[in-house]
């Protein structure tokens, strides 16, 4: 399926909601087509009980039992979450439709006060070659078999949007402020292995402008951790959360810039296409005034991947990339970025290429 040829000024609010959502990999998108509609319907995690015996797809496909594995679990995992195992990875574009007519007056519920003590996994996620050598041209990787560190993040990005879409969870997805993210590589990923993922919320903490939370996304291959991610998250509310305020003291002049990128409407929407985050901020005029923005912008986890190809070739075997996302990056505008290194590692950020101001400030460690 192609790129739609609208500028995202065009979309309709029609389209934000039917419109181009589906997750256009084929790979993830015949894992979607084949989704169980018991899982797509559910609507409150609390009804998503674990039953005694799960099947999984070890490789992805369907129709060989040799390659399926059936796994009795007791229903609970870490920290007294309760585990839910799911035979497959869900379909983000449902998911995101369930978001947006969520956030129209009188569709949506009320909100959990509480994280959901729920860990949701799936086996067998696997790469398809296609799918990632079209993320890394959008981000700017080279073509190789080892994965970067941030496509995990979009492999199991589906998972992790199941969790927070639930119609229990804290913070509504539609609006919510991605301000923070870090990833630690254990060891490299290749192309060839199947990667097993689980996913859960922690740490609910009040905010000066609502609550903020962390999305844990674990990937796993054979057992052992080799990538983990945590995501934090702002959700906005009217009433003051408290909490630690910002540092407004006198933004620190910006450093010497080692390149400039020119950042075109069209990053968001392909962005859209290769992560299956379809958030309408990204993508659209439209879509970004309804929650509060100018114009549309630049997805965070698409500025910190292209910092990381920046980097790519002076990356160590395991690290942790470690990054606050300060300001919006417009689409369209020119950023420029910059890198020092010292004995610990890298410190980089994304600015403005014109004012200096701060969109990404980071470490590798």
């Amino acid at each position: 399926m192609a790129t739609s040829d609208r500028e995202p000024d065009d979309l309709t609010l029609h389209d934000l909601i039917e419109g181009p959502t589906q997750d256009l990999t084929s790979a993830r998108a015949a894992l979607a087509a084949r989704a169980t509609p018991q899982v797509e319907a559910t609507q409150d995690l609390s009804a998503l009980a674990p039953p005694r015996s799960v099947d999984h797809e070890v490789d992805g496909t369907s129709g060989d039992p040799r390659r399926r594995q059936r796994h009795d679990r007791p229903g609970e995992g870490p920290g007294g979450r309760r585990r839910v195992d799911l035979a497959r990875l869900p379909a983000a574009g449902g998911l995101y439709r369930r978001a947006l007519l969520g956030a129209l007056p009188g569709m949506g519920g009320r909100r959990g006060r509480e994280l959901p003590a729920v860990e949701l996994g799936v086996a067998g996620v696997t790469v398809d070659r296609a799918h990632l050598a079209d993320y890394d041209r959008v981000c700017g990787f080279r073509l190789a078999d080892r994965l970067p560190a941030t496509y995990l993040h979009v492999l199991g990005f589906p998972l992790s949007l199941r969790l927070m879409t639930a119609a229990d969870f804290p913070i509504p997805l539609t609006g919510v402020v991605h301000v923070a993210n870090r990833i630690t590589v254990r060891r490299p990923v290749q192309v060839g292995e199947s990667v097993d993922f689980r996913t859960y919320a922690e740490n609910l903490r009040p905010h000066e402008r609502g609550r903020q939370l962390d999305v844990v996304l674990v990937g796993s291959v054979g057992g052992e951790e080799v990538w983990r991610g945590v995501s934090t998250y702002l959700g906005k509310e009217r009433a003051a959360g408290g909490g630690p305020r910002r540092d407004r003291g006198d933004r620190q002049p910006a450093p010497a810039f080692s390149a400039q990128w020119r950042v075109t409407p069209r990053v968001g929407t392909d962005y859209a296409r290769v992560s299956g985050d379809h958030n309408p901020i990204h993508t659209s005029k439209l879509g970004a005034r309804l929650f509060g923005f100018p114009g549309p912008i630049a997805h965070g986890m698409w500025s910190k991947a292209r910092c990381l190809a920046a980097l790519e070739s002076r990356l160590p075997e395991a690290y942790t990339v470690d990054v606050a996302f300060k300001l919006p990056v417009p689409l369209p505008s020119t950023v420029a970025f910059s890198a020092t290194t010292g004995g610990e590692g890298w410190d980089f950020g994304l600015h403005g290429a014109r004012d200096g101001r701060p969109h990404l400030i980071g470490t590798v460690r």
